[in-house]
């Protein structure tokens, strides 16, 4: 089962968890804004791993980060689902949580 580190406050991470429910994809979610063990072990797995350097690099938080049963770490859910040929279905579309409002 996948995890994902999130916050309920985080349209993109709220996009992420509507989109893997209409999927039927199965995850854990982590919310890092509701629990310090979560964040603690977000920033873990963030500060530790290159996957999210570029993110780092323009000062985006990195959220989702989502974890693969093998220990695979990706940030980018709507290619993970493009390519499983599952559908994408936007609903807070404008809204962002980065400085460049491009995603948190």
């Amino acid at each position: 089962m996948l995890k994902i580190y999130g916050s309920k406050m985080c349209p993109d991470c709220r996009e992420c968890k509507r989109n893997f429910d209409i999927n039927k994809i199965e995850y854990e979610f982590l919310d890092v804004t509701e629990s310090l063990k979560h964040l603690r072990d977000f920033l873990i797995l963030r500060d530790s791993n290159p996957v999210f350097d570029r993110l780092k690099a323009i000062h985006d938080i990195g959220l989702p980060g989502i974890v693969k049963e093998d220990g695979e770490v990706f940030t980018d859910w709507e290619s993970y689902l493009k390519e499983k040929g599952l559908p994408i279905v936007y609903e807070e579309q404008g809204q962002a949580c980065s400085i460049d409002h491009k995603g948190c």
